[in-house]
């Protein structure tokens, strides 16, 4: 299936460079620009794509609000940061949904890893950001690192319900419940649902 990519940056060499790489690695995929935050959301409202690469500070950004504003144009769209920014910044726009981060000075491999990743797994996060993630999880309530949907989700499985159950209640595709619960476990730190039972009944 033909995936659909917008790379959203200010830097024409930025988009031409990296969509060179992309197409190089990636078989089945198209791949539009946008050069602001105004552009952006005006193709997303025109066109369907399924992965925005962002770069966080281009022209009109508003920083991390723009990761809540854009998945409410599209809910499944995925989001992956694509920043010289250091990795404590791409925690900000993790925790408010974005799917992964890569930092712009990562090698080609890198680039078209974490898009396969983010395609395949729903998720591409670097090891720093993980092990970022584990040294919060422990430090900070749940709601604090989750995501608003992420949290609903935490919570719906704290409470016993299975995959499916929450897929029907929350009316999304059994594959979305899935990447969100692998979202979830990345973030709080948990291998399975036993670590993530003793969280949920360490609520306060």
């Amino acid at each position: 299936m033909n995936k659909k990519i917008i790379i959203a940056d200010d830097h024409s060499v930025v988009r031409l460079g990296t969509s060179i790489a992309l197409e190089d690695q990636i078989d089945n995929i198209t791949i539009d620009f946008a050069i602001n935050y105004h552009e952006l959301k005006e193709k997303l409202i025109r066109e369907k794509f399924d992965l925005v690469i962002l770069d966080i500070e281009m022209e009109g950004s508003i920083y991390k609000h723009m990761i809540s504003e854009l998945k409410m144009i599209k809910n499944d769209l995925l989001i992956m940061i694509f920043s010289s920014s250091d990795e404590h910044i791409a925690i900000e726009y993790i925790l408010e949904g974005a799917e992964g981060y890569v930092s712009k000075l990562s090698s080609d491999e890198t680039l078209a890893k974490a898009v396969r990743s983010i395609f395949q797994n729903g998720q591409y996060y670097p090891p720093g950001i993980i092990k970022q993630f584990s040294e919060r999880s422990g430090k900070k309530h749940p709601k604090e690192i989750l995501s608003e949907r992420e949290f609903q989700i935490f919570k719906l499985l704290g409470e016993g319900n299975g995959n499916l159950e929450i897929a029907n209640l929350l009316k999304i595709q059994s594959g979305t419940m899935s990447t969100y619960k692998k979202r979830i476990y990345t973030k709080l730190g948990v291998k399975n649902l036993i670590e993530l039972f003793k969280i949920y009944k360490n609520l306060d």
